[in-house]
C-alpha cells in the first residue's frame, strides 16, 4: 500500500511500525514525526516525496489533539526525543531533509537504510547556536547512501556522531559535514569518491569562526576509493562511550560493501524469518 498522509504522523513512545512482510510505503503528503518521546522503532518502510504538512489539529496521544504549525516535509523528524531506532527503511526525495534528528534528541540509531536522489540528506542538530544539541547522540551504521546524493550524510551541529560501516556511492558536494564543534567519529565506511577532481574530500567544515582545528573529527579503518580522503582535526579520545549492552562489532570498511548488500527493506514473507 502507499499510504498519502492528510498531516503528519506523530509517534507516541513505546511503539513499532513494523513494514515487515509487506510492501508500505509513505509518500506524496506530510510524513513521520517523532516528537518528545521514547522507544520508537520504525523498520521496513519506504518514505519518499514527503511534503509540508498545513497548519491545524493533529492527533498525538490516543487522548490529545493538538494545534501545529505544520511539519517542515521532512521524511522522519526526531525532535526531543531519546531511544529511537530506524532499521531497514529506504528514503528519498523529500521536501526538507530525509531525517533530522534536533532539539537534545540522543540515543539514535539509524542503521540499514538506503538513501537516494536527494540534497540534503541528514543533519543531526537544529542550530548552530542551540546549545541544547551538545547533548545529541547518534549511531549512523551499515547504512547504504547510494545514487544522487547531494551532501550530509549526516551534517553534526554540537553533537556526537558515531559514523561506521557505512557505504557511500558518490556525493556531489561533501559526505560527512559539520559546525558548531561537533565530534565525529568515521569508523570502518567505504567511501568511492566522485570523479569530479574537486570534490573528492569526504569531510566540509561549516564556519571558520568557531576555530574547527581543534574539533574532534576522526578516521579510523575507512576504505577511501578513487581518491577520495578524509581531514581530521582535534586530539584525544572520540570513543562512542557505549554501554555493555549498546556495543557492536565495527568491520575493517573493505567489508562494507557485503555488509550493506541488504540496506532496504527486507523482503519478508509472513511467518518465516527474514
Amino acid at each position: 500500500m502507499v499510504i498519502t498522509l492528510k498531516n503528519e504522523l506523530m509517534i507516541n513512545s513505546y511503539k513499532t511500525i513494523d513494514g515487515r512482510g509487506a510492501k508500505v510505503e509513505i509518500a506524496y503528503g506530510p510524513c513521520i514525526t517523532i516528537q518528545r518521546v521514547s522507544h520508537v522503532i520504525i523498520h521496513g518502510i519506504s518514505i519518499h516525496d514527503c511534503k509540508p504538512g498545513k497548519s491545524g489539529r493533529v492527533r498525538d496521544s490516543p487522548t490529545h489533539v493538538g494545534q501545529r504549525r505544520g511539519s517542515d516535509g521532512d521524511g522522519i523528524d526526531v525532535f526531543a526525543s531519546t531511544d529511537v531506532w530506524i532499521d531497514h527503511c529506504s528514503l528519498s526525495r523529500c521536501y526538507d531533509g530525509l531525517i533530522d534528528v534536533i532539539h537534545a534528541s540522543t540515543a539514535i540509531t539509524i542503521s540499514n537504510n538506503f538513501f537516494s536522489q536527494h540534497d540534503k540528506v541528514m543533519l543531526l542538530g537544529h542550530d548552530d547556536n542551540n546549545a541544547e544539541d551538545k547533548n545529541i547522540k547518534v549511531t549512523v551504521a551499515f547504512n547504504h547512501f547510494g545514487p544522487g546524493l547531494v551532501q550530509r550524510m549526516p551534517r553534526v551541529r554540537l553533537g556526537y556522531a558515531h559514523v561506521a560501516n557505512n557505504r557511500y556511492d558518490q556525493w556531489k558536494m561533501y559526505a560527512i559535514g559539520g559546525s558548531a564543534n561537533p565530534t565525529i567519529f568515521s569508523e570502518g565506511n567505504y567511501f568511492m569518491a566522485p570523479n569530479s577532481p574537486d570534490i573528492k574530500q569526504v569531510t566540509k567544515r561549516e564556519g571558520k569562526k568557531y576555530g574547527y582545528t581543534n574539533w574532534k573529527w576522526r578516521s579510523s579503518r575507512d576504505r577511501f576509493m578513487n581518491g577520495a580522503y578524509f581531514v581530521p582535526s582535534g586530539y584525544g579520545s572520540i570513543a562512542p562511550g557505549y554501554t555493555r549492552n549498546q556495543l557492536f562489532k565495527v568491520a575493517d570498511g573493505s567489508m562494507v560493501p557485503a555488509l550493506t548488500s541488504n540496506a532496504g527493506p527486507l523482503t519478508c514473507s509472513p511467518g518465516r524469518a527474514c
